[in-house]
């Protein structure tokens, strides 16, 4: 299967599985991507995912041998539905993290960049190297990266396609987290439970307002995390909370 699912309460990990081919990714590859995202975002008790490839790297970008050579495994170059990496246009309702071994490049660096929250390992390699063979990002790349790391900083790998190591990718922000190799997908599965334990519909809304905001002008994205805001209030999710926290749990930064 080019696509592993692992369920583990309410984790998700979706790993591609073609490390023969650096977990490139080709159409058969980006169309299971794509399902499985879906069926996570339908299942009512995922709650956080991971995306992550198999053996030492996470995913080379779109499988250029199946462009090249093979019409059925190419790509898909449509306008409308699924991209080319397969879930690069969705815009997903909970929360993804990249769990970064070795390279996540070109397109892969597409696929990290629709994660929430990316989770690298000290040798992961990032960069947009498919500048050096003509082909353009068109999973999301110029639209995301600036948006995370700012318009200079994404200039500057979309120009020159240079490599990005995991310690210069945590200075801009591109990764939030770096760990010890071999310890990726370890770390992005404890952080997922850590965001999986909190209460969810006040983190949700404040995600949705988070990404939502961009379409927004300041005074209407105001308005909007405001009614966001309250419909958590009136749900007594913060009532909740809030008693908690009077009977003592949860103080000094304890999780309970």
């Amino acid at each position: 299967m080019n696509i592993l699912i692992d369920k583990a309460g309410p984790v998700t990990t979706l790993t591609i599985n073609r490390a023969q081919v650096r977990n490139a990714v080709d159409r058969p590859t980006a169309k299971a991507l794509a399902d499985a995202l879906r069926a996570f975002e339908a299942d009512e008790n995922a709650r956080v995912a991971i995306l992550t490839g198999a053996g030492d790297g996470f995913c080379a970008g779109a499988d250029l041998s199946a462009v090249a050579d093979d019409a059925l495994r190419a790509n898909r170059l449509e306008r409308d539905g699924d991209g080319p990496m397969g879930p690069s246009r969705m815009q997903l309702s909970k929360p993804l993290i990249a769990a970064i071994e070795g390279h996540a490049v070109a397109g892969g660096l597409e696929l990290a960049l629709l994660a929430d929250l990316r989770v690298a390992a000290q040798s992961a390699v990032l960069g947009v190297f498919c500048r050096r063979f003509g082909v353009p990002l068109i999973d999301g790349g110029t639209v995301r990266l600036p948006r995370i790391i700012g318009q200079g900083r994404a200039l500057d790998l979309i120009l020159t396609g240079r490599p990005v190591l995991a310690d210069e990718a945590l200075q801009m922000g591109l990764v939030n987290r770096v760990v010890p190799t071999g310890t990726a997908l370890a770390a992005a599965q404890a952080l997922a439970l850590e965001i999986a334990g909190l209460p969810q519909g006040c983190m949700l809304s404040d995600r949705a307002s988070s990404y939502e905001q961009w379409d927004l002008g300041f005074t209407q994205a105001l308005d909007n995390e405001f009614e966001r805001g309250m419909a958590v209030i009136n749900s007594g999710e913060t009532q909740a909370g809030a008693k908690r926290f009077k009977s003592g749990l949860g103080r000094h930064g304890s999780k309970t």
